[in-house]
């Protein structure tokens, strides 16, 4: 028996989600409030639809690619905020999966959440008997819409076997930590380690610059050696020596995710001093770098000559 599939959030992470399961032969639905985002996707294969409602009546797994935990939150238990149908005369209705979905869908959410969303979310969820998955991704748009992302899965065994088939077509590596919120933690100490790498990178390259060692061979240099992360290795070469900035991953976005980072180092009574470091300079940013730049501009406020546009 074919899973049918249902994507809610069709932006750069969930329409390429949508279209990678699509590609992969899986019947899916797609929902988003903007007109714009459900004719994108229709385009990939995807067959949009006006309302959650309509959705949750055609599909056996719903994945979530929103914003933020609230969102989330709002969309799985309702409130004032949650998303409303297309057809007019159903506006003053509040939707939410809690409402209306069926009892034996699974919910895998995609969004960098926090901890205690997520478990909020499935305890409530599984009154009606709905699973809840949180798997957060990393690959950026292209990952998304090649299928190579990697996801970090907090989950019941049951119900990760269950939903294995549609995890395996959307993503290249998934790593199962634990149950459910494990996810969401695992997402935010990587996100923590991206935000630092970003900076400290920047800071070495600005300096082998300065002593007359190029970007590109500096890299070289550090991606054969053991200061090597994410950031030399994908981030710079694809992004930042280039000046591309095209990522496909904001500033807000990182910003939100320090953030969690520094939210749950202070509800475990932690005292991370590099970390706190790490975050005040990506608020500091704020100043010069508005929340819709790409992620990786964080390294100008390194070296403004070296890595600006105009450079």
């Amino acid at each position: 028996m074919t899973t049918t599939v249902g994507v809610i959030g069709l932006g750069n992470m969930g329409g390429g989600i949508a279209a990678t399961l699509a590609r992969h032969d899986f019947p899916v639905f797609g929902f988003d409030l903007s007109q714009a985002a459900r004719d994108r996707a229709a385009a990939t294969g995807v067959t949009p639809v006006n309302s959650l409602n309509e959705l949750l009546e055609k599909v056996d797994v719903v994945i979530l690619s929103l914003p933020k935990a609230e969102h989330v939150e709002r969309l799985c238990l309702g409130g004032e905020d949650a998303p409303v149908s297309d057809a007019a005369e159903d506006h003053h209705k509040a939707e939410s999966l809690l409402a209306l979905a069926r009892p034996g869908l699974i919910v895998i959410d995609t969004t960098t959440s926090t901890p205690e969303t997520s478990r909020k979310v499935a305890a409530a969820l599984a009154t009606r008997g709905i699973n809840f998955i949180d798997a957060p991704v990393s690959g950026g748009p292209k990952g998304a819409a090649s299928g190579s992302m990697s996801m970090v899965i907090g989950a019941e065994d049951e119900v990760l076997a269950s939903a294995m088939p549609v995890l395996e077509a959307m993503s290249g590596s998934r790593v199962h930590v634990g149950r459910c919120g494990a996810g969401n933690v695992a997402k935010i100490a990587n996100n923590m380690l991206a935000a630092c790498h970003l900076i400290s990178t920047a800071e070495a390259v600005a300096m082998a610059a300065r002593a007359g060692v190029s970007p590109e061979k500096l890299l070289e240099g550090v991606n054969a050696g053991s200061g090597r992360s994410g950031a030399s290795q994908v981030m710079f070469p694809n992004w930042v020596i280039n000046k591309a900035y095209d990522s496909g991953f904001t500033m807000g976005l990182m910003r939100k995710d320090v953030g969690l980072a520094s939210d749950l180092a202070q509800q475990l009574g932690m005292e991370l001093p590099l970390a706190n470091a790490v975050a005040q300079l990506w608020n500091e940013s704020r100043a010069t770098l508005d929340d819709s730049e790409d992620f990786c501009a964080i390294v100008q406020r390194t070296d403004p000559t070296l890595f600006g546009h105009g450079a």
